[in-house]
């Protein structure tokens, strides 16, 4: 069963997870943790404005944050998120100023990553549009532990080159449309 779900994007994703957080019932059994390549030193409005399209609650991740189901969380803006688990197995979020990863902060390979090591085969990780490939390590360290590996057909994409990227490096378990994403996502709402 799975235990997350981990979506990143970068240019031209935001009318894509718009409409994926429009189609999830608010009774979603995941939690749904998003790095989304924004302008550092900025303050993001992502969490009120991804608000106004679902009825999941929606908030900037903030340090230490125990991760609870049926919520969704952004990564804050110049920050890396990653997923912990402490001593009594319970799950947070730690930020990290660490160095961008390919150019940029917050990474999605660094929250795929931290997030594959923590949830391994309970893990769903999905990539959408964007213009580098930020997430492609991060997919691969998904799969490599037994994750879910979703990428957007790039034909889909307005920016394709991190689909492109993943499908070229990773063999992940769905090259799919957006109305195919969506539908593999709500059959886990069907399966918990």
């Amino acid at each position: 069963m799975y235990r997350m779900l981990g979506i990143g994007f970068s240019a031209g994703g935001f009318p894509l997870i718009k409409r994926i957080l429009q189609a999830l019932p608010k009774d979603y059994p995941l939690p749904i943790v998003i790095v989304a390549h924004l302008p550092g030193g900025e303050v993001s409005h992502l969490a009120e404005v991804l608000d106004t399209f679902t009825c999941l609650p929606v908030r900037m991740a903030a340090d230490k944050e125990i991760i609870e189901r049926g919520r969704i969380y952004i990564a804050p803006p110049d920050y890396h998120l990653l997923i912990e688990r402490n001593r009594r197995s319970v799950l947070s979020f730690a930020l990290s100023v660490d160095e961008p990863v390919r150019s940029v902060r917050p990474s999605i390979d660094v929250l795929f990553e931290s997030a594959a090591e923590v949830f391994e085969s309970d893990l769903i990780a999905l990539l959408l549009s964007g213009a580098n490939s930020d997430g492609v390590e991060g997919m691969a360290c998904v799969k490599q532990l037994g994750g879910l590996g979703i990428v957007l057909d790039p034909g889909e994409c307005e920016f394709s080159a991190m689909s492109d990227a993943a499908i070229r490096r990773v063999d992940v378990d769905y090259v799919a449309s957006l109305d195919e994403i969506i539908s593999l996502l709500l059959s886990v709402h069907e399966e918990s």
